[in-house]
């Protein structure tokens, strides 16, 4: 919408500085015509901008010119108020930074668009971790955020899951990422990604870096999930599903994007699985609904466990019961 457009031409100028026409156009994804007689109406409607010609030239707002327009539509405003998320950066320190800048947005939004941002943060809310998880204890958190922020390297003492235990670790903070509730760090040199409530000691000194200008910590972050779980599903299994059963996670997928349904509706598939140990503790959960055909050790096990259950469970009566 035309006056969509010329809000944004308002806002990019105000956030950007001088832009060609050129620019703008491009940026909005219209004609340079279109742009001319956008900045012609953004003229007549009073607002101080104006244009220089040659090489150097652009549009650009008079110096010192702010406006209180957001450019939020209903929908921006309500994803702006939904995506906060308040005890994630209460974690990180900025709970009170969080709150005042939801309350300058809130005041500069037209009385509609405020409506509509109390209403979604009035029904939604945004809990991250899982039901039977404990909260991580992550004391040292606000200390690493800072030095994220502030490009200064960290001493920490680290635990690990394998021997030695304990280990001392220079870390280049590049960036942090909250996953499933846990809290991680990508640290250089590498990078490598390191669980913050694993931090046992943490000392900060003048020392600083340089952040590589190409790290980009969302696409290091997808390629470390797939990387992980393609280590971790190291083995396959193969099922067999009976109507309505359903895997999750990879071994779903797997479900989904080769599985063959057989004459008698179930369906026949190979899954990745992280261990003998995890795919007979996952699979014994959908009880009758799966059928383990391969390997045989996971085959077996499954039978050991079904039969010492069947014994079990064979005299009807509990113990100590009439």
């Amino acid at each position: 919408m035309k006056s969509s457009r010329l809000v944004s031409i308002l806002l990019l100028l105000q956030t950007r500085g001088r832009m060609t026409a050129a620019q703008l156009a491009e940026e909005l994804e219209v004609s340079v015509r279109t742009v001319y007689r956008d900045v012609e109406a953004l003229g007549a409607a009073g607002i101080p901008l104006y244009g220089d010609a040659g090489h150097a030239g652009g549009y650009r707002l008079l110096d010192g010119y702010r406006t209180r327009l957001t450019g939020l539509t209903s929908g921006e405003a309500e994803a702006l108020f939904l995506a906060g998320a308040p005890a994630a950066a209460a974690q990180l320190g900025l709970g009170s930074v969080l709150a005042a800048a939801q309350l300058k947005v809130r005041a500069a939004l037209p009385a509609e668009l405020r409506t509509h941002a109390d209403r979604i943060s009035g029904r939604f809310h945004l809990d991250a971790p899982g039901w039977y998880t404990d909260a991580d204890d992550t004391p040292h958190l606000p200390a690493v955020a800072d030095a994220v922020w502030s490009g200064r390297v960290l001493h920490v003492r680290y635990r690990r899951w394998r021997e030695p235990t304990d280990v001392e670790r220079r870390l280049e903070p590049y960036g942090l990422v909250l996953k499933a509730g846990r809290w991680y760090v990508v640290a250089g040199p590498g990078p490598r990604t390191f669980r913050v409530d694993q931090i046992l000691e943490l000392t900060t000194g003048d020392e600083e870096f340089s952040r590589p200008a190409d790290f980009d910590l969302a696409a290091y972050w997808a390629a470390y999930q797939r990387d992980f779980h393609d280590l971790l599903h190291r083995g396959e299994a193969v099922v067999r599903l009976a109507p309505g059963a359903t895997l999750t996670g990879p071994a779903g997928e797997a479900v989904r994007r080769d599985g063959h349904t057989d004459e008698d509706g179930w369906t026949r598939a190979t899954v990745p699985i992280e261990s003998v140990e995890h795919a007979h503790a996952e699979f014994l959960r959908l009880g009758t609904g799966i059928e383990v055909l391969a390997p045989d050790e996971l085959r077996s096990r499954i039978a050991r466990t079904v039969a010492e259950l069947a014994e079990r469970y064979g005299n009807s009566r509990a113990p100590g019961g009439d």
